[in-house]
């Protein structure tokens, strides 16, 4: 069965270019091994990410991930059983959000829609907002 987790998540350290590019390359593999595909948005010490796959994988995924000392604050905000995938295009796409000042700053301190507060549908539908508005990066097609 299909599942779409989606979680947020504080940055716990600096988040350089370098950590993300070896976070998105190592996702990028282990995920088309096992058949995950979705969507990192990162930036202002925020991850948003949607996981899609298999039930089994995407918790044993999430499970690494909430063991991750980079993630402060993990929150699954939503899971569930899905018939078609949302971004079944890409092992992990990556929206920088530290880019997109409009979407973005969404997200910095002085906004007042915060991720761990608003429905899980609004993040869903701020993901979705990112995604357009951004230049997806680091996106190879499965």
């Amino acid at each position: 069965m299909l599942t779409r987790l989606l979680y947020v998540s504080t940055a716990v350290g600096p988040v350089t270019t370098t950590v993300t590019g070896t976070i998105l390359r190592s996702a990028q593999t282990h995920n088309a091994v096992s058949g995950i595909t979705g969507v990192l948005c990162q930036g202002r010490g925020v991850y948003l990410q949607v996981l899609e796959g298999e039930r089994s994988q995407v918790d044993a995924l999430y499970a690494r991930i909430a063991l991750d000392k980079r993630h402060g604050n993990l929150k699954l905000r939503q899971q569930e059983n899905i018939q078609a995938r949302r971004y079944g295009k890409w092992a992990m796409a990556h929206v920088d959000m530290a880019y997109l000042p409009d979407a973005g700053a969404a997200y910095s301190a002085q906004s007042n829609f915060d991720v761990y507060s608003a429905t899980a549908e609004d993040v869903m539908a701020r993901i979705d907002a990112l995604v357009a508005a951004g230049k997806v990066m680091n996106a190879p097609v499965v």
